[in-house]
């Protein structure tokens, strides 16, 4: 199980990749078609082709960005990667799966326990663990609910934890991007004022580089980060609101095995 959701996770990660390549080099393709039409149009007319020069693509941003867009690009993969992990992880249907407990459920009220743990066995997710670790402590010659309800608590508390683990990378993401760009930030401005003490004021186009890298990053990893937080939230909220139903459903198994063992 564990090692399924690490390939999901790779997968993503390598997707994300692939978009934020795409969304850097695109552009860049693009500005080389429009510098070869532009070169067209210089032969036939020269004086057409200044508006087009002072155009900057993503990748003169990234360059401008300085060092701090390498992070903040890492960043944003791995943010890109567990909003599409969490977006397939998070649902009812993978964490509860319904029809499966559903099955056990009518399993345990016919005492068949056996049948019970092999459904869980078939149909892996937290929730059947949960009840899988609840169906091993049961003795129906000797029933007693305290061992199977302590199993369910330690169950439950290692199975719902798990995935939440990669909903938190989210708000590590969101926090960090920004203070990333803000170390960018000081950065530039360092750069910025060692130019004017060296060059004096009258260096515009040093400081106008200095200056961009500075504002490039803060609004990049402020981009990155208000994503980030966005869906951290988002998904544990949804999250929230999936382990409350699982704990209800568990529960209501449970109460079905012990109404069922004592009316045998």
């Amino acid at each position: 199980m564990k090692s399924s959701k690490l390939t999901y996770l790779y997968s993503f990660f390598g997707l994300a990749c692939l978009v934020t390549a795409s969304l850097w080099l695109t552009p860049q393709g693009t500005y080389a078609q429009e510098e070869a039409a532009e070169a067209e149009v210089v032969e036939a007319s020269a004086a057409e082709e200044e508006p087009e020069t002072n155009s900057k693509t993503l990748i003169d941003q990234f360059k401008a960005g300085g060092w701090a867009m390498y992070p903040l690009t890492f960043f944003s993969i791995a943010g890109l990667a567990l909003i599409g992990y969490n977006y397939m992880a998070v649902r009812p249907g993978v964490i509860l799966n319904t029809d499966a407990v559903e099955q056990i459920d009518q399993a345990v009220e016919a005492l068949d326990i056996d049948k019970a743990r092999s459904i869980c066995e078939e149909n892996p997710a937290p929730a059947t663990h949960i009840i899988a670790a609840g169906l091993y402590r049961v003795s129906l010659d000797n029933y007693n609910p305290e061992p199977i309800k302590e199993a369910i608590e330690e169950a439950s508390s290692e199975e719902l934890a798990g995935p939440f683990v990669f909903i938190n990378y989210l708000s590590v993401v969101g926090s960090l991007s920004p203070m990333v760009g803000l170390l960018g930030t000081v950065s530039g401005m360092v750069k910025a004022f060692n130019v004017i003490e060296a060059e004096g004021a009258g260096s515009a186009q040093a400081l106008a580089g200095n200056i961009s890298e500075a504002l490039i990053t803060t609004a990049t990893g402020m981009i990155v980060g208000i994503l980030a937080m966005f869906f951290f939230f988002f998904f544990k909220n949804k999250y929230g609101k999936i382990t409350s139903r699982t704990a209800r459903v568990v529960g209501d198994i449970e109460f079905t095995l012990t109404k069922a063992a004592k009316s045998r």
